[in-house]
C-alpha cells in the first residue's frame, strides 16, 4: 500500500521532497511568498463565515443565507487554486526534478477530487 508523501529534512534523499530551504537552512513551503495574500484571504473568509452565522441568528430569508454559503464556496475554492498552484510550481516540480512525479502527481490529483467531491482512487496492491 502508498504511503502519503510526507515532510523531508534538509539533507534528506528518500522520501518526498517536501518543503524547500531558503539560504539559511529554514524550510519554507511554496506558498510562503503568497503568505500574506493567504492570510488576507482566510481573514475575508472568517468575516463571511461570521456574517452568515448572524444572518442565521436574526432568521434572515433562507435565499440569501444559500447566496452567501455559495460565494463562501467560490472564495475557498479560490483560496485553494492559489495554494494548488504554488503546490505545482515549486513541490510537484522539485518532484519531478527529483524523478517522484508520479507519486506527487496522484497525491495532487487526489486531493483535487476530494475536493471536488469524488472518491479517491484505490491505490492497486502492492502500491
Amino acid at each position: 500500500m502508498a504511503t502519503r508523501p510526507t515532510t523531508a529534512p534538509i539533507g534528506r534523499t528518500e522520501g518526498p521532497p517536501g518543503p524547500r530551504a531558503d539560504h539559511d537552512g529554514h524550510f519554507r513551503h511554496a506558498y510562503t511568498r503568497d503568505k500574506a495574500a493567504l492570510a488576507r484571504r482566510l481573514s475575508r473568509l472568517e468575516g463571511q463565515v461570521r456574517g452568515i452565522a448572524r444572518m442565521v441568528e436574526r432568521e434572515e430569508y433562507c435565499m440569501d443565507i444559500l447566496q452567501q454559503t455559495a460565494a463562501l464556496r467560490a472564495a475557498v475554492d479560490s483560496l485553494n487554486l492559489m495554494v494548488l498552484e504554488e503546490h505545482v510550481a515549486g513541490c510537484l516540480k522539485t518532484a519531478v526534478e527529483r524523478g517522484r512525479a508520479d507519486e506527487y502527481t496522484e497525491e495532487v490529483m487526489d486531493v483535487v477530487r476530494r475536493t471536488m467531491g469524488r472518491p479517491v482512487r484505490a491505490r492497486p496492491p502492492g502500491d
